[in-house]
């Protein structure tokens, strides 16, 4: 009996929550790289670097060309930059929201000043 798809799903994040995979991703999203291209952006040590990309090999998510002695990757499937998009955009308006609420939290401390108000000019109110 197969795994059941919730179970397949929750797998498959757990690939993607490592910062150096996501990073390895964000990269490939953009263009195919070499590992030593790879290095210099990611930051890591080489041994580690190779064994993030085993990880996302073995699920698939990158594809390796060999060119002499260099190894480039790229994904192996373009949806993945997709996903990564999204969840920049669910982040963005995650953080968004939390910033909203500590200007509130801070507004209504007590003894805080309010916030500053900028009225609308005398211009923008005759139009």
């Amino acid at each position: 009996m197969s795994a059941p798809l919730y179970q397949l799903k929750a797998e498959f994040f757990k690939t993607l929550g490592h910062p150096v995979r996501i990073r390895v991703l964000e990269l490939l999203s953009e263009r195919e790289h070499a590992v030593s291209e790879m290095l210099t952006e990611v930051g890591v040590e080489a041994a580690h670097l190779s064994q993030q990309l085993a990880v996302l090999r073995r699920a698939n998510l990158v594809v390796p060309r060999r060119e002499g002695s260099t190894v480039h990757y790229s994904l192996a499937n373009p949806q993945v930059a997709e996903l990564l998009r999204v969840a920049r955009s669910i982040l963005s308006g995650v953080l968004t929201g939390q910033a909203e609420l500590l200007a509130d939290l801070k507004a209504t401390e007590p003894g805080s000043v309010p916030p500053v108000r900028r009225h609308r000019s005398s211009r923008a109110m005759r139009e």
